[in-house]
């Protein structure tokens, strides 16, 4: 593809990413939070981190007269460096929409459930009393009946304080994240091969490499500060490579060299194929497999997750069982993917799998792959994490700069709370899980629990789509939500809201803790104002593992509560009168930090955040805790892989990414992990900051995998969960674009992002318009066998399906297009499928 910056810059959609960005640069992105007038750099100013995606950009807030008057790039951020998309840019705004929640709203009939009316202004006292009764009733009647969804923007210490909560006040394992639905497969694949979870690598891989292999992301839309990188290492010199393996064309292919478009759910053929190739032609790297690499296979024709039942089956058993092979097994078990058979199933011309394949046969450049939710939110997303490992293994390619493999997060703290904190529902905190018996006890020796106590959560509760599952079913009689908007997030809201009399969500007392009015707080029972973002202290954890604090700015509207507050307010209602190990529950578990009878924290948010931090930190620490330390070897060992530094240390580095070691007085992060460093075992390594222009000392070392090795694992292709028919010919896609975030709830408030996209639009190839005699701005029916939607077509998106697919965004509540999306998901890590739903579509006439 011939590209020029002129007509680069003209036809992606960096161009307005970076235009935010050069503003904030120059000093320009200045704007009042009230949309009155300019900063006028008299204000206070403080450090923070974006509140949207996954890239964790650095921003600098302004505050004058009690508002956010500007958020500019922080240059000194070394996961930004100054640069902010769109969003960013108008990030103030996202505080001051006119219909900010500033009283708690309590629903007294249910027969007003789903409607914007029907809720009244409330106490604090009176909704507090009420959902700490519900859940109190709840635990004490049948604790498998009480749920909390929460979310990976919920930051660090909330999390963590919840999780603490629900694990070890509560005793029970139904919580999970909003992360279920995007990070999950990223989450075991690194587990399954690694043995431990997030990246290897960091964000100047980018800066660094010479191909890029972008695989189902669109980076231009989902994490335009990093795809403004891709675009600046092509611009800087011409031999670097971008290769996007897709299966539409987006405003990413636009910087591609070539686009591998695929037929949906046959990536896995195709990176089978490269992996075959590499070893029938003997390109791969022989001694890095040798040294390195041990080789096992998983269980096939797994079937797909499409009923209740399926997680309980016995071939749903039997998902996560893997077994060793020899190379040679290994080998022979990816014989049949051959160029031809691959392109047979993909679509794509062999010579093209064949032109990737060579690319990672060449060791005199550096490769880096990148992914996002066209992995994982697949019926085989673990199964594709592998894959893609699978071929930087082979070759050698890992947590070396430029040259490794990438999954990036898709959420502002989808990595520091949600995989890291332990909200999952088979997670502790910092990579422990509670199936592990050595875990818990681990576990107990932090928060200072009765040896056994966590034994009554060795199984993991409901994950994110068993939860919703039952709730339409009725067998959920308490919901508690925060961070999230589930009515319109969740796929297959048919299953819980398209009925008529809803069932499930009119027999759950559900809460929810929100900044806006949305569709969820339509179906609350009772509404908790919460503060955002800069109007308490937190901290995020981003894509490249670095832990970034936001610090408080301005107070909350109204009578906006952080919601850590409301936690220790509900949690001291719940726990009155129990006990843990002799002592009062509640005191046991978070006396430190609030005293239950004055309503207050002992001290200002930011000595609570540091002092929570510090208990956190423990975990990866495990010397700050004698009886921790005393822990077997394994447990410590894994801790040890995460270590954290003092709460103050992120304020004053502008954020760091972890493992995070404290040498001759100085706290330094770990870029690359598993890099050998300075010392033998592999872990206390810096990267470049730390060890000159050379910046390694040698090759790697997989310290935390079984024998220091990770597991190339085979995985077949199988089918998706349903193909297109006859009834419903087409593939529906949902995804992200730049200028709003996921549901739309804070972006729609900024007035300039809402002009700029107002509606959610079905894209469509010209030809099936053609074909169906539909044309740009008809009204459709988008129709699955799981539920119907009406949207409005368009040829000219920011996407360009192949004839057969269609796209659309899932921002808009009133086109609400989950309603149409299945909820099948990867068996392994229970992420549901949102790329590959068969519908039809039926033009609607008047």
């Amino acid at each position: 593809m011939e590209l020029t910056r002129r007509s680069f810059v003209k036809s992606t959609a960096v161009a307005l990413a970076s235009a935010a960005a050069a503003g904030t640069l120059a000093g320009c992105s200045s704007l009042a939070g009230t949309g009155s007038a300019a900063a006028s750099g008299e204000g206070v100013k403080t450090v923070g981190v974006c509140r949207f995606c996954g890239c964790g950009c650095g921003v600098i807030v302004e505050a004058k007269d009690g508002k956010v008057v500007s958020v500019t790039g922080d240059p000194e951020n070394g996961s930004s460096r100054g640069l902010n998309c769109v969003k960013g840019y108008y990030l103030a705004r996202a505080l001051y929409g006119e219909d900010r929640l500033t009283v708690p709203l309590i629903r007294d009939d249910k027969a007003t459930k789903g409607t914007a009316s029907g809720l009244r202004e409330a106490t604090w006292d009176e909704a507090l009393d009420l959902v700490a009764t519900k859940l109190r009733d709840t635990w004490k009647a049948d604790k498998s009946r009480l749920a909390f969804w929460g979310s990976g923007q919920q930051p660090i210490v909330e999390g963590y304080c919840t999780a603490k909560f629900w694990k070890a006040g509560l005793l029970s394992n139904n919580i999970d994240p909003n992360a279920r639905l995007c990070m999950a497969s990223a989450v075991v694949g690194f587990m399954n091969v690694f043995q431990t979870d997030e990246p290897a690598g960091c964000y100047a891989d980018i800066d660094e490499t010479d191909v890029f292999v972008t695989w189902g992301a669109n980076m231009a839309e989902a994490h335009p500060m990093l795809y403004s990188r891709l675009t600046a290492r092509k611009l800087a010199d011409s031999a670097v490579r971008h290769y996007d393996v897709t299966t539409m064309t987006t405003r990413t292919s636009a910087s591609a060299d070539k686009v591998l478009t695929f037929r949906p759910g046959s990536d896995i053929a195709i990176a089978n194929a490269i992996a075959n190739y590499l070893i029938v032609n003997d390109k791969y790297d022989h001694a890095f497999v040798a040294d390195h690499v041990q080789f096992k296979q998983g269980t096939e024709n797994i079937g797909n997750a499409t009923d209740d039942g399926y997680d309980k089956s016995e071939i749903g058993q039997a998902v996560d069982n893997v077994e060793p092979i020899t190379f040679e097994a290994f080998a022979a078990r990816l014989a049949p993917y051959t160029l031809e058979y691959a392109s047979e199933l993909s679509g794509v011309p062999a010579e093209d799998i064949q032109e990737l394949a060579e690319v990672f046969a060449d060791k005199s450049r550096r490769v880096l792959s990148l992914w996002t939710m066209g992995v994982n939110q697949h019926n085989r997303g673990t199964w594709m994490n592998h894959c893609i490992y699978n071929i930087h293994l082979l070759t050698g390619r890992y947590a070396l700069p430029g040259d490794g493999a990438f999954s990036l997060t898709g959420q502002p703290t989808a990595c520091g709370t949600a995989r890291e904190v332990g909200t999952f529902s088979h997670r502790l905190p910092a990579d422990l899980v509670v199936k592990n018996p050595d875990h818990r006890r681990y576990t107990e020796a932090v928060w200072d629990l009765p040896n056994g106590y966590l034994d009554a959560i060795e199984k993991p509760g409901y994950h994110t789509v068993k939860m919703f599952r039952e709730l339409s079913k009725g067998n959920i009689d308490f919901l508690w939500s925060a961070h999230n908007n589930w009515a319109v997030s969740m796929p297959n809201l048919t299953r819980f809201l398209g009925k008529g009399d809803l069932t499930g969500v009119n027999d759950a007392f559900i809460c929810v803790a929100e900044v806006y009015p949305t569709l969820s707080t339509q179906y609350a029972d009772v509404v908790l104002p919460a503060a955002m973002w800069v109007e308490r202290e937190g901290a995020f954890g981003n894509g490249e593992r670095r832990t970034a604090v936001f610090e408080k700015a301005v107070d909350a509207p109204g009578e906006a509560k952080w919601d850590l507050w409301m936690l220790m307010e509900i949690a001291k209602r719940v726990l009155d009168g129990e006990q843990i190990g002799g002592e009062d529950a509640f005191d046991h578990l978070f006396g430190a930090w609030y005293d239950a009878e004055t309503a207050a924290f002992k001290g200002t948010d930011r000595e609570v955040c540091a002092s929570i931090w510090e208990e956190y930190r423990t975990f990866s620490n495990p010397d700050l805790n004698p009886d921790a330390a005393a822990i077997n070897a394994e447990a410590k060992l894994k801790m040890e892989a995460k270590q954290l530094a003092p709460y103050e240390e992120y304020i004053h580095n502008h954020g760091l990414t972890w493992p995070v070691r404290e040498v001759d007085g100085q706290w330094l992060p770990t870029l690359w992990r598993f890099c050998d460093g300075k010392q033998e075992d592999g872990f206390d390594q810096y990267g470049i900051e730390a060890y000159g222009e050379s910046g390694l000392a040698g090759g790697v070392s997989f310290y935390k995998s079984a024998d220091k090795r990770p597991s190339v694992v085979f995985r077949p292709w199988e089918p998706p969960a349903e193909e297109p028919s006859e009834e419903y010919p087409f593939w529906f896609c949902t995804g992200r674009l730049l200028e709003h975030w996921h549901t739309g709830s804070m972006t729609r408030r900024v007035p300039e992002l809402d002009r700029a996209l107002p509606e959610a639009l079905l894209d469509m190839n010209p030809a099936d318009c053609e074909r169906l005699g539909v044309t740009d701005g008809d009204r459709v029916r988008v129709t699955s066998r799981f539920g119907t939607c009406d949207i409005t077509v368009s040829t000219a998106g920011r996407t360009r399906p192949p004839a057969g697919m269609v796209f659309a965004p899932f921002f808009a509540e009133e086109t609400l297009v989950n309603l149409v999306v299945q909820d099948t998901y990867c068996p392994l890590s229970k992420e549901p499928d949102f790329k590959k739903t068969c519908v039809s579509i039926e033009k609607i006439e008047g």
